[in-house]
């Protein structure tokens, strides 16, 4: 397998290349930093929900939409980036997403603990320290590759995160500010001080090979790679794909009477939260649509989920998504039946 070890590249580069190392059939696993600052979605989100959008434009932040799950965040060159992408049959994949979690943060957990941060795993993605999350880690599915990505997190800018987030008003942007700062670490904050970015890189193979043997080191893109990322970037860098909204999916507006009630309800399940927005006449579901920071594989399904749901009244829906998740062989981590029937009933 290839390292490609690239150190800093664009912004844009620090996505759209891992996206397109599937469609090119190759594996490999990735290091580097973006060199300037963006804001990055997670692939069931609603941007206009998330994101304070007039704010990331009026300060020349760019926004990114992922396939990966997850929730949103602010990603900056304080952020030392790893992305494995490997073929789901290959030998070193375990099964199930919480194995595949397990295995392969071992690498970032084995670099924070000989910097002497005595992390540890929780279930299902995250590497804590003394409670607090002290990287970010999320796995997707292109084609027939896994995609893991995530970050060694050297320093944190908690105002710009905060501030861009779409929040109600000022008091609940003071409570997330407050939230995030008790819940997420840094390396620096760690051991006040942090290493040369160069020894994280040696440190972060050195690690990975220990699970995936040895590496055969790359240090440019190619051309045919970057024919390939400049080609997505023609679709993933455009609005149309950042502003993918999950509301109905014809997009009609919906006249309110009696008997015809559209709801947008949020439920916090321990793997995400998850929105719907639901369209009831007279009282059996006609639409749904699930957004949200969960993780859900194949990602594809979730909307053969939501078109199964029609025709349903609330008091059935978990059984016809317990059946759909048997069905379709259906994985998301920390996130049950019970959590999407939740939402809607």
């Amino acid at each position: 397998m290839k390292l490609n070890r690239l150190g800093t590249v664009s912004w844009q580069d620090s996505q759209l290349l891992y996206h397109a190392q599937p469609r090119l059939g190759r594996e490999g696993l990735n290091l580097l930093s973006p060199g300037s600052p963006y804001f990055c979605v997670g692939y069931f989100q609603d941007v206009q929900q998330e994101v304070d959008t007039s704010y990331c434009h009026d300060q020349g932040i760019p926004i990114f939409r992922r396939e990966v799950g997850g929730g949103a965040v602010y990603l900056d060159g304080d952020q030392l980036f790893y992305q494995l992408i490997i073929h789901r049959d290959n030998p070193e994949v375990p099964s199930g997403r919480e194995a595949f979690y397990r295995k392969f943060l071992q690498a970032p957990l084995a670099v924070y603990k000989r910097l002497g941060i005595p992390v540890e795993y929780k279930p299902v993605n995250d590497i804590i320290v003394n409670g607090q999350k002290i990287s970010g880690n999320g796995v997707g599915e292109i084609g027939e590759y896994i995609v893991f990505v995530g970050n060694l997190i050297v320093d944190f800018d908690y105002d710009t995160m905060v501030r861009v987030l779409r929040v109600p008003d000022e008091k609940f942007r003071d409570k997330v500010h407050k939230t995030l700062r008790d819940n997420l670490t840094t390396i620096r904050r760690q051991l006040g001080d942090a290493p040369a970015r160069d020894q994280l890189w040696d440190m972060l193979a050195e690690e990975f090979a220990k699970l995936l043997g040895s590496f055969d080191v790359e240090t440019t893109v190619d051309d045919v790679w970057r024919a390939e990322a400049d080609r997505l970037a023609a679709i993933m860098l455009k609005d149309e794909w950042l502003h993918q909204t999950r509301p109905t999916k014809d997009g009609r507006a919906v006249k309110i009477r009696d008997g015809v009630e559209i709801q947008h309800k949020a439920h916090k399940a321990p793997g995400g939260l998850i929105r719907a927005v639901v369209e009831f006449h007279e009282g059996v579901i006609v639409n749904v649509a699930f957004s949200g920071d969960f993780f859900f594989y194949p990602a594809q399904r979730l909307q053969d989920m939501e078109r199964a749901l029609t025709g349903v009244v609330p008091e059935d829906v978990e059984a016809v998504i317990a059946a759909f998740y048997a069905e379709n062989g259906i994985e998301s981590p920390g996130v049950t039946p019970v959590d999407f029937a939740q939402v809607i009933a």
